[in-house]
């Protein structure tokens, strides 16, 4: 069944956090599957395991790597964003979601088991696509990158956030209109008041 010579263990790292991505992609996390993945690329499910220790690390692996596409996408959107930062963080943050739906959706499905803990490659690829938005909005309100703008970053992202997933699941209908607009709306909001 597998082809166990065929790749050092480098490539096959990268080749089974491929075919996992685009699994995911395709099928969503609800029927995302270590075996499928490992189907695709003709090996048993004995070598992911070998490689990732389990399904769980498999998934925050993947999510690594999705939050990494994440946070470089949005730093392509603000070198092209002209002086509204603000706006291209917040359409940025809903085009990554539309265009990555089960990847992006995935990222706050998976959970660990209890008393499992994540890894710092997760941690730290988290840390960076919050420490980017929060950046932008220290500079738009003119404040150091202290505890006070992490703080509000979290509420404003999870403003954002609440917005995108009730766009993507169709929640978000029965407010009426359109959820990127309102979104934007708020963050403005809240910076304007921040501001004083």
């Amino acid at each position: 069944m597998g082809r166990r010579s065929d790749h050092s263990r480098a490539e096959l790292h990268e080749l089974i956090l491929q075919a996992g991505e685009a699994h995911l992609a395709e099928s969503g996390f609800a029927a995302f599957s270590a075996r499928e993945v490992a189907k695709r690329i003709g090996y048993s499910i004995g070598t992911l395991y070998n490689l990732f220790g389990s399904y769980d690390r498999l998934m925050l692996a993947i999510s690594t790597r999705t939050l990494r596409l994440w946070t470089a996408a949005l730093e392509a959107r603000l070198a092209a964003a002209g002086e509204d930062r603000i706006g291209a963080l917040v359409n940025g943050y809903f085009d990554f979601a539309e265009a990555n739906r089960n990847r992006w959706m995935a990222l706050y499905d998976h959970r660990m088991p209890p008393g499992e803990e994540g890894s710092d490659e997760f941690d730290e690829a988290f840390g960076a696509l919050i420490g980017l938005i929060e950046r932008e909005i220290a500079g738009v309100l003119g404040l150091p990158v202290d505890a006070v703008t992490h703080a509000l970053t979290g509420s404003l992202v999870a403003i954002v956030h609440g917005h995108c997933t009730f766009a993507l699941n169709g929640t978000y209908k029965t407010f009426g209109g359109d959820p990127r607009a309102a979104a934007l709306a708020r963050i403005r909001a809240a910076l304007t008041v921040a501001h004083y």
